[in-house]
């Protein structure tokens, strides 16, 4: 029954009331100090470590990894959970080799970091772009998944449900970076622990169903039941080869993936830039050990639906079925609505938590690069800081009432959002990754190059997509880097995995800007560089223990899963 009871709205009302009870208090103590731009969109030297570390995750997870994800281990298993185990790997590298380069370089938006790095045009035509992609892609997505998300829970209107959650996100954004932050440790908490009430219900589901009881005995028959949905790394053999192929989620497309996420994304690295080194570096820590635990929440309830569809406990023959045809994505909230009352609460409160998040993050991360990078250096140069602070807030209302007007026009559904949003930001992330790393590493790189990368990345992505339809890539399936897929009209093409392309444009894109560079270096062209040297990269004992425990844990994982 798609329905809460009185017990379920209970608990979620006393969720909201904590939040804004926090919140509140959080931005009157804050209102207590002058307020500049740094405080509202950084909060300058006032988050702490675990803020700054469960103000990631907060921002990460949304619908498309509660449904997506959880419909990802219905389907294909736990080898969905690279994307968050090597986002964990990935953090470590970023709090060591990235964060000391902004931090060092006073970098506060990514389109500075290039306008400092290259120029003012390359920060430009990012700027607008990253504007874009937040607005009309990301935004959009997540409100709309979100809203998606509750109704199939709650039979609440989605249109209502729309219409809620941006206002709650803009109530908490209009609080600033600081009120973000340290309501994401509430959010995060909530997000953490009715994940795991839903984590437990399936398996104990599970272990009743086979006549046991306890979750270390449904974890059991759900290995022994679906013991080929526990293997991390796909043979070519794989119908979900084309998703995760093979070897290169450790070494390959992967990477490029999640550097370009967690490192060149202003939506994530804001929440650093306003620390010290020490700070920053311990939140990104933080963050990265709660992603080894984020599969247990967002991935094994999938696995564990899955066990039931296929034993046929319950209606999860009808409920896991939509428009005459299985729906995989229906395995989260079909489980969230066995859920008992008052714990379904919970987790209802849970999956709101990580939505609201996640459009307060990205909707400040729109605000922060609008005023700063386009408002303030075209629009009216030397803005004072009061001002500066009211167009931010300004931003924030106007891109979440376009986003409110522009998710229903786009057609996403549960099923295609995550394929939507990868759509969108796969086809320039190598590019806009080759642009960083060069920038950040190569002090000969040349403003020319980094524009290539830009440009020259898309249309590489659009080629690599469109080459099946012009040439026969069979040979490149023996090398594994190939293999046959049905198209729409029903015939058969090899295709390219998409984490594949991303790596060879990304060779490309880096190639390419090495001869870009060394060709106008001997015409004279000096490329401005950053202030970088070795000593930066210097961790201290606690942040290197952290680390290589972090890193034995994800060897450990992928050894026992391979």
């Amino acid at each position: 029954m798609n329905s809460l009871s009185t017990y379920d709205y209970i608990v979620f009302l006393v969720y909201l009331l904590i939040v804004a009870v926090y919140g509140f208090a959080v931005y009157h103590k804050k209102k207590a100090h002058k307020e500049n731009s740094k405080d509202f969109f950084l909060a300058k030297d006032s988050l702490t470590w675990w803020a700054i570390g469960a103000s990631l995750i907060a921002s990460n997870i949304s619908a498309e990894q509660f449904i997506g994800m959880s419909g990802s281990g219905f389907t294909m298993g736990l080898a969905i959970a690279t994307y968050e185990w090597m986002a964990a790997a990935t953090l470590i590298i970023v709090a060591i080799f990235f964060i000391p380069v902004y931090l060092k370089n006073k970098i506060y938006t990514m389109p500075q970091f290039l306008g400092q790095r290259y120029n003012n045009t390359v920060a430009m035509i990012m700027a607008v772009f990253w504007l874009l992609l937040y607005v009309v892609v990301n935004l959009t997505s997540i409100l709309y998944l979100g809203a998606l998300a509750i109704n199939s829970i709650s039979g609440i209107n989605t249109t209502a449900c729309m219409y809620v959650l941006a206002v709650f996100a803009i109530i908490i954004t209009l609080g600033g970076m600081k009120v973000i932050g340290y309501t994401d440790v509430i959010q995060v908490f909530f997000l953490i622990l009715g994940g795991l009430a839903t984590t437990y219900l399936a398996l104990e589901l599970v272990a009743t169903h086979f006549g046991g009881s306890g979750v270390l005995n449904g974890l059991a028959m759900v290995k022994e039941k679906a013991s080929d949905h526990f293997h991390m790394i796909f043979r070519q053999e794989n119908p979900h080869y084309m998703d995760l192929p093979g070897l290169t989620v450790l070494i390959g497309g992967m990477w490029i993936v999640n550097l370009n996420y967690w490192g060149c994304n202003q939506y994530i690295t804001q929440r650093a830039l306003g620390a010290d080194l020490k700070t920053a570096r311990s939140g990104l820590l933080f963050a990265a050990g709660l992603k080894l635990l984020m599969p247990v929440i967002v991935v094994l309830p999938g696995i564990a639906a899955y066990v039931l569809y296929k034993e046929g406990y319950g209606d999860f023959k009808t409920a896991m079925v939509k428009d005459g045809s299985l729906n995989a994505d229906s395995a989260y909230p079909v489980l969230l609505n066995l859920l008992p009352s008052g714990l379904k609460g919970l987790s209802f409160a849970a999956l709101t938590a990580a939505i609201v998040a996640s459009l307060a993050g990205k909707a400040n991360s729109i605000a922060t690069i609008f005023t700063l990078d386009i408002y303030n250096k075209v629009i009216n140069k030397g803005a004072n800081e009061h001002r500066q602070v009211v167009v931010g807030r300004i931003t924030v209302i106007v891109a979440m009432l376009l986003a409110i007007i522009i998710a229903p026009q786009l057609g996403i559904d549960k099923k295609g959002g995550f394929q939507f949003i990868q759509e969108y930001t796969g086809f320039v992330s190598p590019g806009i990754f080759a642009m960083f790393i060069l920038g950040f590493f190569w002090k000969r790189t040349t403003s020319n190059a980094a524009l290539f990368a830009t440009i020259g990345g898309f249309l590489l992505s659009v080629g690599f997509k469109a080459l099946p339809n012009f040439c026969n890539l069979e040979w490149l399936s023996n090398f594994g880097f190939a293999k046959l897929a049905e198209q729409k009209d029903g015939s058969m093409l090899y295709e390219i995995p998409f984490l594949d392309r991303m790596g060879f444009v990304f060779i490309i894109c880096v190639i390419s800007m090495v001869i870009i560079s060394l060709f106008e270096n001997r015409n004279g062209v000096n490329p401005k560089g950053l202030e970088v040297d070795r000593s930066m990269f210097k961790t201290n004992a606690g942040f290197a223990a952290g680390a290589l425990i972090i890193a034995g844990v994800l060897i450990a994982l992928y050894s026992i899963f391979w």
